[in-house]
């Protein structure tokens, strides 16, 4: 049986953690609970203690076995350290190694893995300090969920609102079931709900797993300046969508979009090019990879602290090469056996296309002219390059491109 020590911290949103622990329960998964002073003013240890039917620890000095240093014995006797939910303060505390109460000496002191899914304020949330903190988590390894975005109990409207309890135990398994262990930093994994298998017969992909990357991605200059690009990830998200509702197992490793994960998909966001690299490679094996991120070519020595203007001349950006995924993937000993790249031109489309093809050693090559309004837009003109030639597509709708190329790879494989 799995183990999860849950630290719940002080919010309104704390009554959450009694279904989050009937989830775990249900599922199989014993839960022990730690609950901060400020988790007590909305939620009592009695409370957890009956759903988990296991002791509540509130004080670190209250450990009965303390002289055998209890607190270091509870912090690794679980699988994982679920922080639900993780205030602005916690999360502060937790990015600066601070342990004055027993939550975050078990924080600090724990040697297993650590997810938290965090609940405030959306100026709390979208501050720079909190963006800061969350940063260095996720660079420490921390697996760091997105809030929800709604109306809050303080009456303001936003992202901040604790994921759901299914949502955070829906992250729980994903790390323990590999689609979301040894995330690279800067990433956060979220499942959306399955859809009903579709019927056996020509064109489906159930059985196979398909490994999607969609939107940008971020190079950070300094903690609020960043290189991306315009890509919006819509023709990404969509190919995703349709390839599970082909039946494909879909892991869609995603730049940062403001677009919800298709029904059936796996979703691990990322930021920069690098953390794009490490989740691609964590996501092998798979059939077949859509390689359809418009990933960053350059990134620079990002700044510790926000570049000023000093009155002289402006900063001289130092810029080093980004992984090429789409030839790392092509070349892997891991490589799926079909690997479909996508190139975004201003001129000499189909002619750039037949070359990257040969160049990154792809199968297929989608190639578009982003010269219009492509990027951020509802339609697509598409060019297929594969070993036979090149297919001409008419403008579609971009969810009418991805039916028609995710109905290609179902024949394909």
């Amino acid at each position: 049986m799995k183990k999860i020590l849950l630290i719940v911290g002080g919010g309104i949103a704390a009554y959450k953690a009694c279904e989050l622990i009937r989830l775990c329960r249900k599922a199989g998964i014993e839960v022990k609970c730690v609950l901060t002073a400020g988790g007590q003013h909305f939620v009592t240890p009695m409370t957890l203690a009956a759903l988990s039917e296991n002791q509540v620890y509130t004080n670190l000095f209250d450990l009965k076995d303390e002289a055998e240093m209890g607190h270091i014995q509870l912090s690794r006797e679980a699988d994982l350290v679920v922080v639900a939910p993780a205030t602005a303060d916690l999360l502060a505390k937790m990015a600066a190694g601070i342990a004055d109460d027993l939550a975050t000496t078990l924080l600090l002191a724990t040697d297993k893995p650590v997810l938290a899914a965090p609940a405030m304020n959306v100026r709390m949330w979208q501050h720079t300090a909190t963006r800061r903190n969350v940063a260095t988590l996720r660079g420490d390894g921390v697996t760091i969920l997105e809030p929800d975005e709604g109306p809050m109990a303080c009456g303001e409207y936003g992202p901040g609102r604790l994921p759901e309890p299914e949502a955070i135990l829906r992250a729980i398994q994903n790390l323990w079931e590999g689609s979301g262990e040894g995330v690279a930093a800067h990433t956060t994994v979220t499942t959306a709900p399955p859809l009903t298998p579709p019927a056996s017969g020509r064109g489906t992909l159930t059985g196979k797993h398909i490994l999607v990357t969609a939107g940008p991605t971020h190079e950070p200059i300094d903690p609020v300046r960043y290189i991306a690009n315009r890509s919006s990830g819509k023709q990404g998200y969509a190919i995703a969508g349709a390839l599970a509702a082909l039946g494909a197992r879909v892991t869609l490793v995603s730049g940062p979009v403001t677009l919800a994960t298709p029904p059936g998909v796996t979703r691990i966001d990322v930021e920069t090019a690098q953390d794009m690299a490490n989740a691609v490679a964590q996501a092998l094996p798979a059939d077949a990879a859509v390689m359809v991120a418009a990933v960053g070519d350059w990134h620079v020595e990002a700044a510790a602290q926000k570049l000023k203007k000093e009155g002289g001349a402006p900063p001289t950006l130092h810029l080093s090469e980004n992984p090429d995924i789409l030839a790392m993937l092509a070349a892997s000993p891991r490589r799926p056996g079909l690997v479909v790249g996508f190139a975004a031109e201003t001129e000499q489309v189909v002619d750039h296309a037949v070359a990257k093809r040969t160049r990154k050693g792809a199968d297929w090559i989608v190639a578009n002219d982003v010269s219009g309004d492509v990027m951020g837009g509802e339609a697509n003109a598409i060019h297929l390059v594969t070993a036979d030639g090149v297919e001409h597509w008419e403008r579609l709708p971009k969810q009418d491109v991805a039916r028609r190329l995710a109905e290609r790879i179902a024949d394909a494989l």
